[in-house]
């Protein structure tokens, strides 16, 4: 009878550890937060801010930007709702869900090469402004789905490519749509202020290049253009073409900055994609990490059986085939593992 008690207590004790690995805590939000207004187009942002002890009133918590997919020209922040509020209530990590312009904003006048400093703008927001929220703005993950991976990767890997000029002029690069008062985009580079301790890519695109050239993207046959509303341009506008300017499209291209990491070492990445997925396929994500791996960089990628594109938005759409609640498994738990992983949780 006592090595049943003692055996029946352990197992109490081993699955109220189990559980409470899983349980879900209540999360604080924040919305739209306006966190910068280019040509007069506010941006915002939601902040969901985990509501857990910490050993010390003045412990901060990491935090994870994430970036919304749509092909540069739909959705907005809402689409990533379910995912952002779902990492945080499973984690102690604070995440912000942030609204950039699309191709199709201002009279669809907006070049993708501005969508890539408001996605480095919002990374510098946080920086600056999380510590109101309990955050530590040295240790902050980026990630996005479809579009929105491909704005985290080139945050990740291009954010030292900045100059106050942005695509005015030549060598092109980028001017952060926010920047801290009396701080030029130069020196942000300088310092590295745009680095990031962890990387997630969902589904991600990794050449706007190859998108252009070989995607037909441009193109009216792309029925992104139609579905948003908008008439059919290039990415940088009419005077700009991907044969007769290559190294605009390829500045925009998060492949073209893989480096050696004796060189510069790049936040450890995350990268995924389903296996059905045929507009960000397996051998794309394949090949990119491989190509990181070659070059000492710390990156792992996971294809997901049964899965194809858009698997992470927000409640249930027919395109994915089903809801977030049931999609997003196992996945989020995957992020959730390798976010603690990176953080030390």
């Amino acid at each position: 009878m006592h090595r049943f008690t003692l055996y029946f207590t352990f197992l109490l004790f081993a699955l109220s550890v189990c559980s409470s690995a899983f349980a879900e805590h209540e999360i604080k939000h924040f919305r739209d937060i306006v966190w910068a207004s280019p040509k007069g187009f506010d941006l915002t942002l939601d902040i969901a801010v985990p509501q857990t002890k910490t050993t010390a009133k003045t412990q901060a918590k990491p935090v994870l930007v994430i970036l919304h997919g749509g092909g540069w020209l739909l959705n907005n922040k809402s689409i990533m709702t379910d995912l952002s509020d779902s990492i945080a209530k499973r984690t102690d990590i604070i995440t912000v869900n942030a609204n950039y312009r699309l191709l199709s904003d201002l009279g669809n006048t907006t070049t993708v090469d501005e969508i890539v400093e408001d996605a480095m703008g919002a990374v510098l927001w946080v920086k600056e402004n999380i510590h109101r929220y309990g955050g530590d703005p040295s240790k902050v993950a980026v990630t996005g789905d479809s579009a929105g991976g491909h704005l985290a990767a080139m945050v990740a890997l291009g954010g030292r490519n900045l100059d106050s000029d942005g695509f005015d002029k030549k060598p092109l690069g980028f001017k952060p749509t926010y920047l801290p008062k009396g701080v030029t985009a130069e020196q942000v580079a300088k310092n590295d202020g745009l680095k990031v301790q962890a990387t997630i890519l969902s589904y991600a695109a990794f050449s706007l290049h190859a998108i252009a050239k070989e995607g037909g993207f441009e193109s009216k046959d792309n029925p992104f253009w139609k579905w948003a509303g908008a008439e059919a341009r290039g990415l940088f506008g009419d005077a700009i073409n991907v044969n007769d300017n290559p190294e605009y499209y390829q500045a925009v291209s998060p492949d073209q900055y893989l480096v050696k990491a004796d060189t510069y070492k790049l936040a450890p990445q995350f990268v995924h994609v389903g296996e059905l997925d045929r507009m960000t396929t397996p051998e794309s994500a394949k090949t990119y990490v491989e190509q990181l791996n070659n070059l000492g960089q710390s990156a792992r990628v996971k294809v997901y059986p049964g899965k194809g594109h858009g698997f992470l938005d927000s409640g249930c759409n027919d395109y994915s085939n089903g809801c977030f609640k049931e999609l997003s498994q196992p996945t989020v738990g995957d992020m959730v593992e390798f976010l603690n992983e990176v953080f030390g949780l």
